[in-house]
């Protein structure tokens, strides 16, 4: 009989040729490559309300919510000759739908993140670089418009009485430039930018940000600013003379997501958030450490 070398039968036994077995059908499963998710578009005219409540008469109320998100326009708004895009398929999850990419590398280094897409009238927010939130947005009218640039959240009120008019009632008002009176609130969605310079937004979704975004923090006085709140980074241009750009997804899905110069502006705007002091809470001196400096 021929013995291996440590003594052994050169004889493999049953429970070796078992787990080699198992080791080589792992080796050669492979796990599959997930589809990218590829949403198609088409275009619905409406001729009367009649027929606007015939079509939406076909969904599900999440259904009918998310598909008068993406149109960025309340129900009620809708009107003979209004144009809808409308979703081959329809997914209860809402961020399924979104322009904006799920995982932001350059923003991973901020805890939380408010986006504001002008030209797509969308808002996006992040932790840590991971999308978890997105919607529509109403921001300001052509002649009124949301100044673009590095904000931070301030402060907020449950309800806001406008300056510009007192019978305009802003619900889930959450200040982010101070001194013009610039925020994001609860208002009707008219399907365009059509605000004072504020930012419109969907009532669930204003609440949202209300409790989610961070608010600046004060000195005991509140007079002196510590530290900044959760940054709202507003950028890119509404283009007023086209069409809106979300009519567009019917000839290509990918229309309005972000392109080279947006991504490159919120770049810009990470590095001004990292170099900003006030963005990162500084370490309170105790009284030894204090005596041992001096």
């Amino acid at each position: 009989m021929l013995l291996s070398c440590d003594g052994s039968s050169g004889k493999t036994s049953p429970s070796s040729i078992k787990t080699d077995s198992v080791k080589k059908e792992e080796e050669q499963k492979v796990e599959p490559v997930p589809e990218p998710l590829i949403i198609k578009y088409k275009l619905d005219s409406i001729v009367s309300t009649a027929h606007r409540d015939s079509i939406f008469g076909f969904f599900s109320e999440k259904e009918e919510r998310n598909i008068l998100l993406l149109n960025r326009i309340e129900k009620n708004r809708i009107k003979a000759g209004t144009r809808l895009v409308i979703p081959d398929t329809l997914f209860e999850d809402f961020l399924k739908y979104s322009p904006f990419p799920q995982e932001m590398p350059y923003l991973d280094s901020i805890p939380k993140t408010l986006l504001i897409a002008q030209r797509i009238q969308a808002f996006a927010l992040y932790e840590k670089g991971r999308l978890i939130h997105w919607g529509p947005v109403s921001s300001g009218k052509q002649s009124t418009p949301t100044p673009n640039g590095l904000n931070y959240a301030n402060f907020k009120s449950k309800r806001k009485v406008s300056t510009v008019d007192p019978d305009w009632i802003m619900p889930y008002y959450f200040n982010f430039m101070n001194f013009y009176g610039v925020g994001v609130h609860q208002y009707l969605l008219p399907g365009y930018p059509a605000s004072h310079a504020c930012v419109r937004l969907d009532m669930e979704d204003a609440k949202f940000i209300f409790d989610w975004a961070v608010p600046w923090k004060l000195d005991s006085r509140g007079r002196y600013l510590i530290k900044n709140g959760t940054p709202f980074m507003v950028f890119g241009e509404y283009n007023f003379n086209a069409q809106v750009p979300w009519l567009d997804l019917a000839n290509n899905p990918d229309a309005n997501k972000l392109n080279e110069g947006e991504l490159g502006t919120i770049k810009k705007y990470v590095e001004d958030y990292m170099a900003d002091e006030k963005n990162f809470e500084k370490k309170e001196i105790t009284k030894e450490e204090n005596l041992l400096g001096a």
